[in-house]
């Protein structure tokens, strides 16, 4: 019997060439779009032609299904999205936290709801068009690079279970994005030349500050601007405008550089300090997600990656109770911000080994 597999179809050039090469491949496949947000007019919501669920993004993964003559169809997702990734990002940002919404998505609609659907339907694996793979490690799974390294996607995957990367395929982990795109024309697929959208799916064209004063105003209280000994610069309008590390857009003049470099909750207060007052030793986790299993009492020793696209820097890890740990850096480091995901790598840079979510350094 042929296997079936849910393809999670978006709209995008990735997703539709994973859509076809699985179906060269002799799998049954299902293409799902899944609507995640209202993205037009009539449906309340912000017109963005490129957001992943707009009517474009579906126009067009429902042609390349039509076309590839694969089965397609439209799942309503929205409740879903706006408990597991929407309600999530605003209350991390009520936090003082800097989010990621993205890797959220995928643990938890992309290879948690739709994964549920696919087995509804008895399929056995679900594919996406993401840049990596999955390594199996004896009895244990973890993500490898992929081929394409600027299109390295194993950061907002790194959360996965071992069950969801058990069922989950990644067909594009070995190509980079000029075979994707010439594989695609070649197959005459519409969406071959079709350019990317990098923003967050979920934020209109008035960006993160307008979308945050809109869902918790009550978040944009204004409060005093301080300098790391006290001395008082000035007044913000809202900590949810603020990040860790941030230099631009502070509101104050001062004879050097300064930067965020804490967001005191409690005092509703933005601290600024110069360069040095934002570097650290160690870091704290939350969360955690080890894909080799427990994290060794000696600790962990490999590379971790503070932000997506950051270079990779020499740590160990080291285990703490209720599922934390702490991270020392080989060299001081720019503090990273609370809510950002730290995530492991060996020291080749090959292997995704987990991480977790940091916390506020008290």
């Amino acid at each position: 019997m042929t296997e079936r597999i849910v393809v999670g179809m978006s709209g995008g050039v990735d997703s539709s060439l994973t859509a076809v090469l699985m179906q060269e491949q002799g799998y049954q496949v299902v293409g799902v779009t899944m609507k995640l947000w209202p993205c037009a007019e009539e449906d309340g919501g912000f017109v963005r032609e490129d957001a992943c669920c707009s009517p474009t993004e579906t126009i067009d993964a429902r042609a390349v299904a039509s076309t590839a003559g694969v089965p397609h169809y439209v799942l309503d997702m929205e409740d879903e999205f706006r408990r597991g990734v929407v309600d999530d990002f605003l209350a991390s940002y009520e936090r003082g936290e800097t989010p990621n919404p993205c890797i959220r998505c995928n643990e938890s609609i992309k290879f948690g709801d739709l994964w549920k659907y696919a087995q509804s339907i008895g399929a056995e694996k679900v594919a996406t068009g993401h840049y990596a793979r999955v390594v199996q490690k004896g009895d244990r799974y973890c993500l490898g690079v992929p081929a394409d390294r600027m299109k390295d996607q194993t950061y907002f995957l790194f959360s996965l279970t071992q069950e969801q990367m058990s069922k989950a395929f990644f067909p594009l982990g070995d190509l980079t994005k000029e075979q994707v795109r010439s594989m695609s024309s070649e197959r005459e697929i519409v969406t071959a030349d079709k350019p990317e959208s990098m923003d967050i799916c979920f934020i209109g064209e008035g960006g993160i500050d307008e979308f945050l004063r809109k869902e918790i105003p009550h978040a944009f209280k204004p409060g005093p601007i301080e300098l790391v000994d006290g001395t008082k610069l000035g007044e913000h309008q809202g900590m949810g405008a603020y990040t860790i590390g941030q230099r631009r857009g502070l509101g104050v003049a001062w004879k050097e550089p300064l930067y965020v470099v804490e967001l005191n909750q409690e005092r509703n207060a933005v601290i600024l300090g110069l360069q040095d007052d934002l570097m650290v030793e160690e870091m704290f986790l939350r969360d955690c997600t080890w894909h080799l299993g427990d994290l060794p009492e000696s600790g962990l020793q490999c590379a971790v990656r503070n932000r997506y696209r950051s270079k990779p820097v020499a740590a160990t890890i080291y285990p703490l109770e209720n599922n934390a740990a702490r991270v020392v850096y080989a060299e001081a480091q720019s503090k990273p911000s609370a809510g950002q995901a730290c995530v492991a790598y060996d020291s080749n840079d090959e292997l995704c080994l987990g991480g977790g979510w940091f916390v506020k350094n008290t």
